[in-house]
């Protein structure tokens, strides 16, 4: 009965969410972890139909440890595309044994799925997506409770989208930057142990901005040091270029680092008695690939500059000339570590609109961040917790920089 009442709970809590969100996104993201939580499931995805495009369902909201950008199902494949294709819940109790399980889920992003609730998203007129709820924690197999929980938030899900006209603008597919895989990191020993990384699945995509959200010690400046070569796994994959760099030496990484990453940090960290122009000449000289100090200080509106130091400049100025040395050696991924936590807002805004243009430029960048309003502005939202990769949204319309408040 207190179950019941849970839900009941959960339900009315849902309903208020979705009946009062500015952001519908966000809205069905957190009605999505709150089914999650309540029937104690590991994971949780709301798919859509892309019916008059490519026929195909797309993941945009999930939660739990597998990384499913770039995955996607055509109708009346895998249990999700089935459900799809019958518009009736499924309940699935060893999702292994079932015909219908498309299993390169699980080979792709290293999340092993053990049994589910898939429910049908039905408007006024056809099937356009469905919910899955994945893998019971406590290893027990879903109630009629649970059921009716997942059917309520589809059904509230559907009449939201109907009534708001949720565009899904599904994403193109991109190529894949660098890949991580089962990614741990523990530092100490014995008693001093302390595991920071817990097992981390994530790909980033050629020309995506993703941004990386966690309370302080939930691990994610550990994994952008790992992501940069700057630190190493203790176990796990960091694949680049067919090459895995989690192992290399480090020759090998000292070239990945000179060659392939640019660094934005939140100190700046330009040396005191060079210009503008030569803190960039010093880090393109080391590159094999560089674009010309002038060049990169042009790119992000500083070219009158290049001849003063960095106490000469404003801090939004310093950041800046810390963006164009990350792209003066012209890097395939960009990892800013709290680019503007150093900043007011004003002066914040002037630095992630000169970011903005170097994403519309191609440039992939991944940024740590505390600032859950700059992820407005990215392509995908990783949110992590206790080590582990707890929730992936997609954002297929970002807000640019000057949209946002805080």
């Amino acid at each position: 009965m207190n179950n019941k009442v849970n839900y009941t709970q959960v339900v009315w809590e849902i309903t208020r969410l979705l009946q009062e969100a500015e952001s519908l996104e966000e809205a069905l993201r957190i009605s999505l972890g709150m089914v999650v939580k309540s029937v104690g499931a590991e994971a949780g995805t709301i798919w859509f139909y892309n019916k008059e495009g490519d026929g195909r369902i797309h993941p945009s909201f999930w939660i739990g440890g597998a990384d499913l950008t770039g995955l996607s199902l055509s109708a009346g494949e895998g249990i999700a595309g089935a459900v799809v294709e019958e518009g009736k819940t499924t309940v699935v109790k060893d999702c292994q044994k079932d015909a219908r399980w498309a299993d390169r889920f699980d080979k792709k992003t290293g999340f092993v799925t053990k049994s589910m609730i898939c429910v049908p998203l039905i408007n006024k007129y056809e099937v356009i997506g469905c919910i899955q709820i994945i893998n019971k924690k406590d290893g027990s197999l879903y109630d009629d409770a649970d059921v009716e929980l997942a059917e309520n938030l589809a059904m509230l899900t559907a009449i939201a989208v109907d009534a708001n006209g949720l565009n899904l603008g599904f994403a193109e597919e991109k190529q894949i930057v660098l890949s991580l895989r089962d990614i741990t990191k523990t530092f100490g020993k014995d008693e001093t142990k302390v595991q920071v990384l817990r097992g981390v699945n994530l790909d980033i995509r050629e020309g995506e901005f993703l941004v990386i959200l966690g309370e302080s010690g939930c691990g994610k400046s550990t994994l952008l040091n790992i992501i940069g070569g700057m630190d190493r796994p203790t176990s796990g994959s960091v694949i680049f270029e067919g090459k895995d760099y989690a192992n290399a030496s480090e020759e090998a990484l000292t070239a990945f680092r000179r060659n392939a990453v640019g660094f934005i940090f939140q100190a700046y960290n330009l040396m005191p008695t060079l210009t503008a122009e030569e803190n960039l000449d010093f880090i393109g000289e080391l590159s094999d690939n560089s674009m010309t100090a002038e060049e990169a200080l042009e790119s992000v509106g500083l070219l009158e500059k290049r001849k003063n130091y960095p106490a000469q400049m404003s801090g939004g100025q310093q950041q800046r000339v810390s963006i164009a040395r990350a792209l003066v050696k012209r890097p395939r991924l960009i990892l800013a570590d709290e680019p503007t936590a150093a900043l007011d807002y004003e002066t914040s805004i002037e630095v992630l609109t000169v970011l903005e243009e170097v994403i519309k430029a191609g440039t992939t960048l991944l940024m740590v961040t505390h600032n859950e309003e700059i992820a407005k502005m990215a392509n995908r939202v990783i949110r992590m917790q206790g080590g582990v990769v707890a929730e992936v949204t997609m954002n297929n319309h970002p807000a640019s920089a000057k949209e946002l408040v805080w």
